[in-house]
């Protein structure tokens, strides 16, 4: 009987690397270790941004990719292209390489969903991971609350009664007003927002029902995004009901949002003007240009830091969501995202440096990603 000749694999370098983090990481989540992100991050990002070929990649691996076409949310969800493809824009590949760059930088969990609105280019950065989604929750609660209105069980005008159990801690003014106070659904919803009130949230599920909130966040096409009480609670840790989400959910709201797609267009307008309200100059807010626009949510809560925003430029709007996780330093993650933003600034102003760097880029062949100021 002949015998079959034994195939030879031969691992070129990208290969290698790109198996070593596969199975580092799958064996970190099977024994619970605790992984070096940053090192695996590197290595991984140093091959995507060297490599003259596409690399497939899981889903955890940074991602340089034009926008992929529409797909359902859960086989969207399911995918992870990790794919080192330049778009003909230099400009917009030094935007994306330096993001990147700051991403795997970065002391704590990261993760980025970057989409310009004219163009449908999309870019995003561990897209898919779960983190706690602090306040930015109330985003979904507020499309879900307008959908209630559209029905007509509820009004804007709809006079809502602060009563004691309404009460919660942390962010807002209505906990210092008295029991009985009345407030409408409209204002409610804008101290929701802007001032990120706690008990001002509490009024409104306590009006539609947590209940009502889990059936309307599976019908936006919320997956990984829900809601649990145990999860609204201000403690710092021992959540047995986290309430997740991720970048690439966040983006599709606000993406949703700025379409006029959120309920309907009269409500997503609403929607945007409440946005554009909220108080806090940090994050993503804190580099604004003159005369541009920001409608944005932003969640600080167990280690978790974030911003969701739609950015309305006058080169073009886009959405930008950073999410971060395990900080130490929350003076530090608002920064980070702060650096971040001003980074997308600096394109969408036309920046000369960037078409500077981005030329010097092309000729001289790509950088590592160390290599990335």
């Amino acid at each position: 009987m002949k015998r079959l000749p034994i195939r030879r694999f031969i691992f070129d370098r990208t290969d290698a690397v790109v198996v070593a983090a596969i199975l580092a990481v799958g064996f970190s989540y099977f024994v619970g270790s605790g992984l070096d992100w940053s090192q695996v991050e590197a290595a991984v990002a140093d091959t995507a941004l060297t490599t003259e070929t596409p690399l497939e990649a899981p889903l955890t691996v940074s991602a340089i990719a034009p926008a992929p076409a529409a797909r359902a949310p859960a086989a969207e969800a399911a995918s992870g292209p990790a794919v080192a493809v330049e778009t003909p824009d230099p400009a917009w590949n030094e935007l994306v390489r330096r993001l990147a760059a700051q991403a795997i930088s970065f002391n704590g969990r990261v993760a980025i969903y970057l989409k310009d609105l004219q163009k449908g280019r999309v870019w995003a950065y561990h897209a898919d991971d779960l983190f706690p989604s602090a306040s930015l929750i109330k985003v979904p609660i507020m499309i879900s609350v307008f959908n209630k209105i559209t029905t007509g069980e509820l009004s804007l005008q709809t006079r809502l009664q602060l009563e004691r159990r309404h009460r919660t801690g942390g962010s807002g003014s209505l906990k210092w007003y008295r029991d009985g106070s009345q407030f409408t659904v409209r204002q409610l919803l804008e101290k929701m927002i802007d001032e990120s009130d706690n008990t001002a949230t509490k009024m409104l599920i306590d009006q539609v029902g947590i209940t009502y909130l889990q059936q309307q966040f599976a019908k936006m096409g919320l997956i990984y995004t829900e809601i649990y009480p145990e999860g609204l609670s201000l403690k710092n840790s021992g959540v047995t009901y986290e309430n997740y989400t991720t970048a690439r959910e966040m983006a599709g709201l606000m993406d949703k949002i700025y379409r006029g797609e959120a309920v309907d267009r009269y409500s997503s307008q609403l929607m945007v003007d409440i946005l554009k309200r909220l108080k806090a100059q940090s994050r993503l807010a804190k580099h604004l240009p003159s005369g541009w626009e920001i409608a944005h949510k932003t969640g600080l809560l167990r280690r978790a830091c974030h911003d969701s925003s739609i950015v309305f430029s006058p080169k073009g709007d886009y959405v930008m969501v950073v999410l971060t996780g395990q900080n130490h330093d929350y003076t530090r993650a608002k920064d980070f995202i702060a650096k971040l933003g001003q980074l997308s600034y600096r394109y969408y102003e036309n920046d000369p440096s960037f078409y500077v760097r981005a030329s010097e880029y092309r000729l001289a062949g790509r950088p590592r990603a160390q290599d990335v100021d």
